[in-house]
């Protein structure tokens, strides 16, 4: 059966199915992280379901509702992804080209994988035979239950796999502490970014009786305005335009005992007044997000990095900096050029004092089947000092 459309927002809101003997019709709210839209046709799968059959209902639109085994729905769509890996992505003629035909063959992937459906009760449980108790994950998600919700079992698997991450932490060596990401929020996973703010020399501070102001700005995880704080400014205010990283960032500044020296507000990109520093690091890629998830990586237009340039002058105290934190990787995609950059400096009325530069430690700059290894491989991540060019 078709699903409902809610008139107001004009968005498909629930699934239906046919199920047991009878048959029964049932029908639960769809819920996408991604903004995914709710499957036209959803039919019934259980451990019977053979991985051909379930790819091919997949490939044609069909989405699957798992009633089985839940380390078999995890099985099924593993196999799924080698079925659509047998046919690996094109290689472009140029990066720019390469780069577009991977996000392509993502897209697809994650199409046809969120195929696979779960059913979340009442309560967030998830009521498969041998399946973990995710209700905690689930309401660190989606927040307090509102009845059954069907999810894709892919992102599902994402949820789970970032309440553990929230539990856990990840390890900030610059900080000696870990920080505990949330989900939808940007972990601090590439540490180069975090090492470039922890040496930058910092501004010199006119106000001999003050150690300083800072703003922090798409603070993410609070990570940066904890390093800052670490690094002895006075006062740091970190700001967002995301709730959920609003959410995080204050956790993770009172778990680290700061709250006295960060404050977190928002959703914005700058605060009111001016700071001795203002630290930027922008989505490195001007791209359209496929969704909320891809927020921290993707920054459609460059929208991000000009707002910071555009309000970096009349937010600077005298002898103040900017600290724009940046890859070149848009660069050697040929998503954005060096003079693009340097000609929107330029226009802030905006001076490059230095850069500082670092290379990447990740795994993905060092694996040569990755389609974008050799951008991956030359990416150069870099701190710019800028000054107002006042006259």
């Amino acid at each position: 059966m078709p699903c409902t459309f809610d008139h107001k927002e004009y968005v498909v809101s629930t699934i239906h199915w046919t199920q047991g003997q009878g048959p029964t019709h049932q029908s639960a709210r769809w819920h996408s992280e991604n903004g995914t839209a709710c499957p036209r046709r959803v039919v019934v799968a259980d451990d019977r379901t053979r991985a051909d059959d379930a790819y091919r209902q997949a490939c044609e639109g069909t989405a699957l509702l798992w009633r089985g085994d839940f380390h078999n729905a995890r099985q099924l769509l593993q196999a799924m992804g080698r079925r659509i890996d047998r046919k690996p992505p094109r290689t472009g003629t140029s990066a720019g080209e390469s780069f577009h035909l991977h996000r392509r063959a993502g897209s697809h992937r994650a199409r046809v994988l969120g195929k696979l459906l779960v059913l979340l009760g009442d309560d967030h449980t998830l009521a498969l035979r041998r399946a973990p108790d995710v209700r905690q994950a689930c309401r660190e998600a989606y927040g307090p239950p509102e009845g059954p919700m069907a999810v894709s079992l892919k992102e599902l698997l994402g949820v789970i796999g970032a309440h553990q991450w929230r539990v856990k932490g990840v390890d900030v060596p610059a900080l000696g502490k870990r920080i505990h990401p949330h989900y939808g929020v940007f972990a601090p996973v590439r540490g180069e970014y975090v090492d470039l703010v922890a040496r930058a020399p910092l501004p010199v501070i006119r106000n001999a009786a003050a150690t300083g102001t800072a703003f922090d700005l798409g603070t993410g995880t609070g990570v940066l305005a904890a390093v800052l704080a670490r690094r002895g400014i006075r006062r740091i205010v970190a700001t967002d335009v995301s709730p959920r990283a609003l959410t995080c960032a204050k956790e993770n500044v009172r778990r680290l005992g700061l709250t006295d020296r960060v404050d977190v507000t928002g959703p914005c990109l700058f605060p009111e007044g001016r700071a001795d520093l203002v630290v930027c690091n922008p989505p490195w890629l001007p791209a359209r997000p496929a969704g909320t998830i891809e927020q921290g990586v993707y920054d459609p237009d460059s929208t991000m990095l000009r707002g910071f340039l555009a309000g970096l002058s009349s937010h600077l105290r005298p002898g103040g900096e900017g600290w724009l934190v940046l890859s070149d990787l848009a660069e050697h995609l040929g998503l954005r050029t060096r003079t693009h950059l340097l000609d929107a400096i330029r226009a802030a009325h905006l001076r490059v004092e230095d850069k500082i530069d670092t290379k990447p430690r990740h795994p993905r700059s060092r694996d040569t089947s990755d389609p974008l290894h050799a951008a991956r491989s030359a990416e150069t991540t870099s701190l710019w000092r800028l000054t107002a060019d006042t006259p």
